[in-house]
């Protein structure tokens, strides 16, 4: 009997150890694998992807990186490539700043023979100016930064605001110009014209345009060609406005807000096709200065021509101060 009772104890002590080693292969197992499925989990949040040692990017490093980069998406969407986006914000009461606008071509000597050789502005006499601009207190703005203070009372940099814009698309624009102003981190407004002026007759290629865009430049339009708009059909009205100012927005990923009239011709018919083709305002070429109190859509401006000293701007600035209005109708150069 007690052989029997020993017997039984034995077998069952057997078990036993059976069945707790068949529960530590079990644990075993399961651990390993909840470790795989933890690596794969972690690997997949981090895009599979290294750093350049080798190493795997951090998960919580790349969430984040991620999610800073949908935020910056949802700012640029926001404000829609626009240069009133680097204003303060205003109160939302209409500002009242008003602005001189200057009108630029070539920032060069004329060449022998040159058409219109008034529209040639030597480098060295354009960062004369410049610099005279910036002893007088004037810092520029764009038309889209003055557009913010007319409409929402957005904060101007300080000093007298001015804007200077560029017609046509020529490449001293980018090459002197541009390096002019950056040093004093100034902008200004580039009306291009899409053809006409290709890079081997001095005007702008796509590269330069956005190098501009970048360091802040405000990029507007005078249409296609540079036509004579009050000249056009239906048809060709919509292809010089309304196109191109889609195709500037496509290609360079800004809004394109301000149209510039060619060679300051305009009428009804040419106003109604800017304000149906979504701009906000257009420019002439008559002398004055820009007040919220006017018609956007028929901004006057200062033809800065060759020759012209530096105090002779200032001169020239403060004496179209109080000048008139431009009419409801113009068609002069």
């Amino acid at each position: 009997m007690d052989e029997e009772l020993y017997r039984r104890r034995r077998v069952q002590r057997a078990r036993e150890r059976h069945q707790r080693a068949v529960r530590r292969r079990l644990f075993a197992g399961g651990a390993l694998l909840a470790l795989i499925v933890i690596v794969v989990v972690a690997l997949t949040a981090g895009g599979g992807s290294s750093s350049p040692g080798g190493s795997s990017s951090h998960p919580r490093r790349t969430a984040a990186t991620s999610r800073a980069r949908r935020s910056a998406g949802r700012r640029a969407r926001s404000h829609g490539g626009s240069t009133a986006a680097r204003l303060a914000r205003g109160d939302g009461r209409p500002g009242d700043a008003t602005v001189p606008v200057l009108m630029y071509h070539v920032i060069a000597s004329p060449p022998a023979g040159a058409p219109f050789p008034g529209l040639y502005v030597p480098a060295s006499e354009f960062a004369a100016q410049m610099a005279e601009l910036r002893a007088a207190g004037w810092h520029p703005v764009t038309l889209d930064q003055l557009r913010a203070n007319w409409t929402t009372g957005a904060r101007l940099p300080p000093g007298k605001p001015i804007v200077l814009t560029f017609d046509n698309g020529y490449h001293s624009q980018y090459a002197v110009a541009l390096p002019v102003l950056r040093r004093l981190h100034w902008v200004a407004d580039e009306n291009i014209q899409l053809t006409g002026l290709p890079p081997s007759q001095g005007g702008l290629s796509e590269a330069e345009v956005r190098a501009m865009v970048r360091a802040g430049w405000e990029l507007d339009t005078q249409g296609i060609s540079h036509a004579d708009l009050i000249t056009l059909d239906a048809a060709e009205l919509h292809a010089q406005i309304a196109s191109s100012r889609a195709t500037l927005r496509r290609r360079y990923h800004v809004p394109v807000n301000w149209f510039c009239y060619p060679s300051g011709h305009y009428d009804a018919t040419v106003i109604a096709a800017v304000r149906a083709a979504g701009y906000v305002g257009s420019t002439t070429v008559v002398p004055g200065w820009a007040t919220r109190h006017e018609d956007p859509f028929r901004l006057p401006r200062l033809r800065v021509l060759g020759g012209t000293s530096p105090q002779g701007l200032l001169q020239q600035i403060a004496s179209t101060r109080s000048a008139a209005a431009p009419p409801a109708s113009y068609n002069g150069t």
